[in-house]
């Protein structure tokens, strides 16, 4: 599951600096309606598996075109409660990419099954559909697609070239993206969501989802989530675990899920910018989709040390998504990844958030154009 840490690096240079991100202008903007919300809360005395996770579930299933959501404890839990719900673990094979930070990595091998990475498009630095289909063998169990930097991945190719092979998609940084007017969450078998601080609909701490449309499969997942159990103390599957989004969470999320789509417009506007205002030969950004919605504003740059220590100077700090490939030697080794690893050493993630400044936006794109590789 796709996540970053909360803070940049720390800035030395004079003069108030462009964050990647900035949680205080973001919480401010949202205050009353969060310390309503927790109000709330406080006032019923039920902080676990309450009305208001039922609420909030309801209305991410709404959001994702899905029959059902189930609320877990954050988003690595949610892929790999996904993958024990489908039965998968030792001697299995789950397709996956190595550059989106190792987070369904480690929720496959928590299944005890193996990764088995496939190259992404240089453009895009999405799955390659077709070095998916390529890589599906007789002990593959699952595809997991991650919408990388909230662009949306070809995942219509990859659920059509899998036939029965299930689709999980990793959507921790695609909240309220679409394909074709699809959600994501709303293609594959299941659907895994993160609400770290940093994502487009962020908790007040961690917290994670799970969407789908099986109903038995939604049933085994919310059985999961909690011990497996069928009943109180009463253990139906194995493989469960405490895995709960509290009531809090949920009440926070449930109020900010109207503001989404605004968010995600400022979003798109600001990468936007970057691509119509960024003219630099070394520098380029990634593209954005029709439903895309921009989690990280991320482009590719020759000399990224070079251009990231420039930014800094000038006050525009950034951070990168992802500094190396996540992938462990099978036994029999890996195919070669010469896309995964170039994208490895060139991504560079610009400031990017719903309350930043135009101000703050030209700053970031005459930082880029000043620099002198």
């Amino acid at each position: 599951m796709v996540e970053e840490t909360q803070r940049p690096m720390s800035d030395s240079s004079p003069g108030p600096s462009v964050p990647v991100n900035d949680l205080v202008r973001h919480t401010r903007s949202i205050r009353k309606v969060v310390d309503q919300a927790i109000g709330g809360v406080l006032d019923s005395g039920w902080f676990v598996l309450g009305p208001r996770v039922t609420e909030f579930e309801g209305a991410l299933a709404a959001l994702c075109g899905t029959g059902e959501a189930v609320g877990v404890a954050n988003g690595t839990d949610a892929i790999e409660i996904a993958l024990r719900a489908l039965d998968i673990g030792p001697g299995d094979e789950v397709i996956t990419v190595a550059n989106a930070g190792g987070y369904s990595t480690t929720a496959i091998r928590a299944v005890g099954a193996q990764p088995v990475y496939v190259d992404i498009d240089p453009t895009t630095l999405q799955i390659d559909p077709l070095l998916a289909s390529q890589a599906q063998g007789p002990n593959t169990a699952a595809v997991v697609v991650t919408h990388l930097y909230g662009r949306m991945a070809p995942v219509d190719r990859v659920v059509a070239a899998a036939g029965s092979i299930p689709i999980i998609e990793d959507c921790a940084q695609a909240h309220g993206a679409n394909l074709g007017g699809r959600s994501a969450g709303g293609w594959g078998t299941l659907g895994c969501f993160s609400f770290y601080p940093t994502k487009n609909l962020g908790a007040l701490g961690d917290g994670g989802a799970i969407v789908g449309s099986d109903g038995g499969l939604m049933a085994r997942v919310r059985r999961l989530r909690q011990y497996g159990w069928g009943g109180k103390y009463l253990t139906a599957d194995s493989g469960g675990r405490n895995s709960r989004l509290d009531e809090l969470q949920a009440a926070v999320l449930t109020v900010q899920l109207p503001l989404l789509s605004e968010w995600n417009r400022r979003r798109r506007e600001i990468d936007a910018a970057y691509r119509a205002g960024i003219d630099h030969p070394a520098v380029r950004p990634i593209p954005l989709g029709h439903g895309d919605v921009v989690h990280l504003a991320v482009c590719v740059a020759d000399n990224r040390s070079s251009l990231r220590s420039h930014l800094h100077e000038v006050g525009v700090i950034t951070d990168i998504h992802y500094p190396q490939p996540d992938y462990a030697a099978p036994p029999g080794g890996f195919a070669p990844l010469p896309q995964t690893e170039d994208a490895c050493n060139r991504v560079l993630t610009l400031p990017c958030f719903p309350e930043m400044t135009d101000a703050e936006v030209d700053r970031v794109i005459a930082g880029v154009n000043s620099w002198r590789t």
